[in-house]
């Protein structure tokens, strides 16, 4: 399963590569930004995206709705560290397949939203 992790905060992306490359899942790649990301999904092709909620340009529910529209899209799983509840209908409407807290981020979690 390769994985493309999206956050603005490096140490984040440093810990969840670490965290799913140890339980199995390929990091094709890291962005910083919704630009970034977009440009990534296009040039990598990964799986399943890995895409924090809060970034600096787009937010990433409007990354979601914009990968969802490719003829192939990679699964998009949203992560915060707030609440998703914090979110509203967003998380259901940007055709991602689910969402997890950052604090609870785990392979397993992973394969149980994508299954």
């Amino acid at each position: 399963m390769r994985v493309l992790i999206v956050d603005d905060h490096p140490s984040f992306r440093a810990s969840a590569r670490k965290l799913l490359e140890s339980e199995g899942y390929e990091v094709v790649g890291e962005a910083a930004d919704g630009a970034e990301a977009l440009a990534a999904v296009e040039e990598l092709h990964p799986d399943v995206v890995l895409l924090d909620i809060q970034l600096p340009d787009l937010d990433g529910c409007e990354v979601a709705a914009r990968l969802a529209e490719n003829e192939d899209p990679p699964r998009v799983i949203l992560t915060s560290s707030r609440d998703a509840g914090d979110y509203g209908a967003c998380i259901d409407k940007c055709g991602a397949r689910g969402f997890v807290p950052k604090a609870e981020l785990s392979g397993a979690v992973l394969t149980t939203l994508l299954g």
